[in-house]
Formats: C-alpha cells, sequence, structure tokens
C-alpha cells in the first residue's frame, strides 16, 4: 500500500509538472529576458513571451496578427478594423482615450502603443504598473524595422524576419518596375475642409517617392494646410485622394486647367494602406505605384 501511494504521488507530481510546461511554454524561452529601448526612450526589460497582449493601436495589432500572434492578443482599440475575422471576441480598450481600468482587469503582459500619437496615456499605464512597450515609425524602412522589434519582443523573430523579407522583395520590384521613368508630380489630398496634404516626413511621401512620384509639397513637412491656388499654381500630374472625393475636385473653381483633373488622373486611396505603419503599407505602395506609372504594371 506505501509503495502504491509513493507511485501514485510520484505521478501525480509528472503530470503536473507537465501541465505547467505545457501551459507555460514561454517560461524557459531562449533569449529571454530581452531588454530593448522603445520610442520613449525607456529600457523596457520583457521576461518572457507574453501571452495576454494588449494593442493599443490598429497598426500594432495588423503586425502582431501578419506575425501569427493572433491568439495571443487579448484586447485591442476602438478603431482595430483588421483582421476582421481575428477581431471578433477581443475586448475594446477605447480609441482616442484609452480605458485604463479594462486594460488593467485584461492582466496584460504586455501593452504595445504608438509614441507619437499616445504618448501621455501610455505614460499613465505605466504609472499605474503596466508593462509598456511604445513604438514608433515615420517611414516604410521604420515599419520595417518595427516588425523586427515586435517580431523579437514576442519571441516570433523567425517570424519577423520571414515576414520582412517578402516586403523588402516586394518593395525591391516595384523599384524595379519604376526605375528610370519619368516622375509625374504628384498631390496628395488627405482631406478638403480645408485642404491638407502630405509633405515630407510622412508615410505617404516616403510612398509617393518609391512608387515613382514627385510628391508636389515635398518642400513642406508633416500635415500642412494649403491654399488651393498653391496647387494649381504647382500644376500636379497625378492627385490622390485618401477619402472619396474625386467629384468634389473636379467640380471646384479653376481646377479645370490643372494636368491632373485634364487627364482624368484623379485617385482615391485606401487611408488604411497609406498610414497605418504595418505589413499592409507595401500594398500601399504597390497601389500607388501603380496608379503613376499603369504601363510599368501590365495585367
Amino acid at each position: 500500500m506505501r509503495n502504491f501511494s509513493w507511485r501514485t504521488l510520484t505521478l501525480c507530481i509528472a503530470v503536473a509538472l507537465v501541465g505547467l510546461l505545457a501551459a507555460s511554454p514561454a517560461a524557459a524561452a531562449p533569449g529571454f529576458p530581452l531588454t530593448v529601448r522603445d520610442a520613449l526612450g525607456r529600457t523596457v526589460t520583457v521576461p518572457r513571451p507574453p501571452r495576454r497582449i494588449v494593442s493599443t493601436a490598429p497598426s500594432v495589432t495588423e503586425i502582431l496578427f501578419a506575425l501569427g500572434l493572433g491568439r495571443w492578443v487579448v484586447g485591442v482599440s476602438d478603431a482595430d478594423d483588421y483582421p476582421p475575422e481575428g477581431l471578433e471576441g477581443k475586448a475594446r480598450v477605447g480609441g482616442v482615450i484609452l480605458n485604463a481600468e479594462r486594460i488593467l482587469a485584461l492582466r496584460p503582459d504586455l501593452v504595445v502603443g504608438v509614441a507619437s500619437l499616445q504618448q501621455g496615456q501610455l505614460e499613465r499605464l505605466i504609472r499605474l504598473g503596466l508593462p509598456v512597450l511604445a513604438v514608433d515609425a515615420r517611414s516604410l524602412e521604420e515599419t520595417l524595422l518595427q516588425v523586427l522589434l515586435l517580431g523579437r519582443i514576442t519571441g516570433s523573430e523567425p517570424a519577423a524576419e520571414q515576414l520582412v523579407a517578402g516586403l523588402r522583395a516586394r518593395m525591391a520590384e516595384v523599384q524595379r518596375r519604376v526605375r528610370g521613368r519619368y516622375g509625374p508630380r504628384v498631390y496628395v489630398e488627405i482631406w478638403d475642409q480645408p485642404l491638407q496634404t502630405a509633405a515630407a516626413g510622412t508615410f505617404i511621401d516616403d510612398l509617393v517617392r518609391r512608387g515613382g512620384g514627385r510628391n508636389l509639397f515635398a518642400d513642406l513637412r508633416g500635415w500642412p494646410q494649403v491654399a488651393p491656388e498653391a496647387v494649381i499654381r504647382r500644376d500636379p500630374e497625378v492627385i490622390l485622394l485618401t477619402y472619396p472625393g474625386r467629384g468634389r475636385v473636379v467640380a471646384r473653381p479653376g481646377w479645370a486647367q490643372v494636368t491632373a483633373v485634364r487627364r482624368g488622373r484623379i485617385h482615391e486611396l485606401d487611408p488604411d494602406l497609406v498610414s497605418r505603419p504595418g505589413p499592409r503599407l507595401v500594398d500601399g505602395l504597390e497601389r500607388i505605384a501603380r496608379l503613376l506609372h499603369p504601363e510599368a504594371f501590365p495585367r
């Protein structure tokens, strides 16, 4: 009876250990703890690959899902909409204003947000003791580096490297096709009340240049407002809109003389493909390159 009891006890301990290891595969993950510097200039140490991730920005969510980490994402922002099938059942943690109480209730082992958009709110989460990683990207290249960072911090480095390699190959193909071709003057309109454009230092400027175009307002920076007369004077050959407003552009007084209007080269873009620093930026690049140089992309 005594031997049987010891054998039973030993078996129970073994089963419990196996269950514990299976439930915590990240506990002994190589390369962890991992320390990185985030976009707020903080030193962030992650003890093990996170398994309860809260994303406070759509771009971060898209990267995490592209890395195959959707099952570990427990919370997303109110603005998240991609991938639609992966977001069902995910807790929503706020939009412009984050719901700190809801985030705390999710017991995250990593919260990822965008420094330039959410610095104050991320700092509040940090003060509450939450494990926060701030990221940021202002160009396509910085976006790829962000993918690699999130791959490292989540223990998914091979997947991140494979994803980035595929994106770089597509970028190189676009560059090959547009190299040596005339770069048309491109006016990008973000909104029309008042007119707002994407100038130097933005994703869209980067995509226009990589897609073989010349940004009409590359001499400005950020997202400046511009006068209609300035657009007419600079005479864009292609107009790209990030909202559905082609008819309104055509009907503007004095715009009939603009080369892009005369030639019918006014195109509406999906704003998510040109403004979210995630893998789909390359989709946006390919779209822009095709619009600027249709002859380089025969069907």
